[in-house]
């Protein structure tokens, strides 16, 4: 039955022309900037502060910070479950790709960085909601996260995945604003200091269950730390331009999306719990919805329910229970 599994493969620019395909999650970071009256603008000011940030961090040989220029490309990967052309779209995430404009030299980057996928919204918006309606205390549900970490784990090891990419992929996401972090004496020339948190939350949990394992940076410049979730070794799998590149699409995006945290004024200390509620921050000049974000964020979950889960559930479970991943 895996042999019926078939993924597709396409990638589009990211730039200030941007529109968000009909398949794509809206709540995604950037099809939410490419959207309402200030579409453009968003656009081209967060690709201009990503430009900004990977100068200021790729600073040897770069005396007047304009050497690099990163470009992005919308991966999106559909699903065909039974091989009759009804594909899901099941994953999006970003490829990185930097142009040095001194030699002209354009240099891969790094695939995953944003991580979307209608299936987590399901779990997390549908099914985790759900199972906790009526229950006096929160609970897991059984093999939460199994299926689509399977599923993620199934792509990544397919020949579509390595076809179209050389490395396993890095996804970057905030941290968690009920748990405490706490600085260590680690420190890495580009990913800046470690922080540990004090426990696991749902999402490590959750990205567990997907092979990938969890480190927290707050790189140069930096006013909080980042969560890089990750195959193998983060710090020596891949150069010091291939991570400046994640860290300055991502914490682009967090300062859009969490401008408490990583807008703060004021830089997270030896021991830090990130603040949702904090008002001694800047906003930038990008405008969104972010309570609209969490009302579509259901709906999303509704429709991989109902395109995904409910006609392929047999399908699913029987794949699910005899995959050796």
């Amino acid at each position: 039955m895996n042999n019926d599994f078939t993924f597709t493969i396409k990638s589009i620019c990211l730039d200030e022309n941007y529109h968000p395909a009909d398949s794509t999650r809206i709540t995604t970071n950037f099809a939410n900037l490419a959207r309402g009256e200030s579409r453009q603008a968003n656009l081209r000011n967060a690709l201009k502060m990503i430009d900004n940030s990977f100068n200021a961090l790729a600073h040897w040989d770069n005396p007047a910070a304009d050497r690099y220029s990163v470009e992005l490309e919308i991966v999106s990967v559909d699903m065909d479950i039974e091989g009759a052309g009804n594909a899901f779209p099941s994953i999006e995430v970003l490829k990185t790709n930097i142009i040095d404009n001194k030699t002209n030299e354009r240099i891969e980057g790094i695939v995953g960085n944003n991580f979307s996928s209608y299936v987590r919204d399901y779990d997390f918006s549908v099914l985790l909601l759900n199972h906790n309606k009526d229950q006096p205390q929160f609970s897991i549900p059984d093999n939460f996260g199994e299926l689509h970490g399977k599923l993620f784990k199934y792509f990544v090891n397919s020949n579509a995945y390595k076809q179209h990419f050389k490395k396993l992929p890095v996804i970057c996401l905030s941290v968690s604003d009920n748990k405490t972090y706490y600085r260590t004496e680690n420190q890495h020339p580009v990913l800046g200091v470690e922080y540990q948190p004090n426990e696991s939350s749902l999402t490590e949990q959750y990205f567990k269950k997907m092979g990938l394992q969890v480190r927290y940076f707050m790189p140069p410049n930096s006013v909080a730390p980042l969560a890089f979730y990750f195959f193998g070794d983060l710090l020596n799998d891949y150069s010091n331009l291939e991570l400046i590149s994640t860290i300055s699409t991502m914490e682009t995006f967090q300062k859009v999306y969490r401008p408490e945290i990583y807008n703060a004024n004021a830089v997270a200390g030896k021991c830090y719990q990130p603040n949702l509620k904090n008002l001694d921050h800047s906003i930038t000049q990008i405008v969104y919805d972010r309570a609209e974000r969490s009302q579509l964020a259901i709906e999303q979950g509704k429709f991989a329910e109902e395109h995904f889960i409910k006609p392929y559930q047999r399908v699913l479970e029987h794949w699910s229970a005899n995959c050796a991943l």
